[in-house]
Order: structure tokens, then sequence, then C-alpha cells
């Protein structure tokens, strides 16, 4: 056996001591980094020759609290159930679709769908159309508003003799506003349940 032209070195043999020195060189590391952080970034530009001025704020979308929905519901308030928002006109402010009924201690209440538009100069809240009217009979599920457009869909009867409690029709609806209206489409027929 030759011997080595490199001498054997002390250090090349782990004592416990060495892992005792490399755990707390870490643990030094670790409570160093936490309390020297950097400071917070930025990344606002002077304003010069290049640049825009900021967007105004996005407009709030009407909040259905507190509307009088053209709904009777007698002894009983109305209750808002869903309501979602978008900018369903194009014009740039969000408007509100809300899913109404009233607030009935037995059975299930029939559903109105209202959009809401801001009122004149920052007023109240008005609704600007009915899209299902609780007269209708319909309950809504699966409701959205998405694209520019209202997404629902609607649980009914086919006659009268139905008993309220086991609605037979579904019909998966859709209204995209067109020409100063709300125009209701069906992209598949109505179907029993």
């Amino acid at each position: 056996m030759q011997p080595s032209a490199v001498p054997e070195l002390a250090h090349t043999h782990t004592r416990p001591i060495h892992w005792v020195a490399t755990a707390t060189a870490v643990a030094a590391v670790v409570a160093l980094s936490s309390v020297l952080q950097p400071g917070s970034a930025t990344a606002a530009q002077a304003a010069g020759a290049g640049t825009k001025a900021a967007a105004p704020a996005e407009a709030a979308p009407p909040d259905p609290a507190g509307v009088a929905f053209p709904l009777e519901c007698g002894p009983v308030e109305a209750v808002v159930k869903k309501k979602a928002s978008g900018d369903l006109d194009g014009d740039g402010r969000p408007e509100t679709v809300a899913v109404v009924h009233c607030d009935s201690p037995m059975g299930t209440p029939p559903d109105g769908v209202y959009v809401l538009a801001p009122g004149a100069a920052g007023g109240e809240p008005r609704v600007v159309a009915t899209l299902v009217d609780p007269e209708d009979r319909t309950n809504v599920t699966d409701f959205s508003v998405r694209d520019g457009a209202v997404h629902a869909t609607l649980l009914g009867y086919s006659s009268s003799d139905v008993p309220s409690c086991c609605p037979d029709l579904k019909d998966d609806v859709k209204w995209r506003w067109e020409n100063g209206a709300f125009i209701r489409s069906t992209p598949s027929q109505a179907r029993s349940v």
C-alpha cells in the first residue's frame, strides 16, 4: 500500500463538537436574517413626460339593501336571496342583479329577478328592469353575472295543478342588454325535472 500524498488531516473526522458548531452557525444565520429585513419595495414612478395619470377608481355596484322592489309581500318583508354585479350595458359602470323573494315562514316563495342601476347624482339605487316576475311562479338557482350577461337556471311548473313544493320544469336562461332592452335567450330548451 502506498502512502497518500496528502497527509491525513485531523478535521476530516467529524466529531459531535463539529455538529454542534454547524448547528450554532445555521441558527445564527436564521436569527440574523429574521432581524435584518429589506425595506418595502415601491414601484412608483416619478411623474414625467412618458407617464399617464392613474385611472379613476371603479364605481361601486349598487347595493340592494333598502331598495323598494316591486314585490307584494303582505305582512312579511322582501329578502335578497342572491346578488351579483357586472357591467351589463357597456357604460363602464356596474349594475347589480338581485334575486328577491318574500320572507315566507312556510313553503318556497317564488323569486323575482331585478336589475339595479345607480341613482341619479349618487342617489339611492333604483330598479331599472324586471327579468323574472314572481307571478311567473319560478325559483332561481345557479345564478351569476358574467361576460356582460345574466345567467340563471329557472325552476318552474308546467301547470297550476303542480304543487309548489315540486317544480317540474328546468330552464337555463341568459339575458343580455341589446338595443336598450334585456333580451332573454334560452341556450337549451326547457326540460322536465
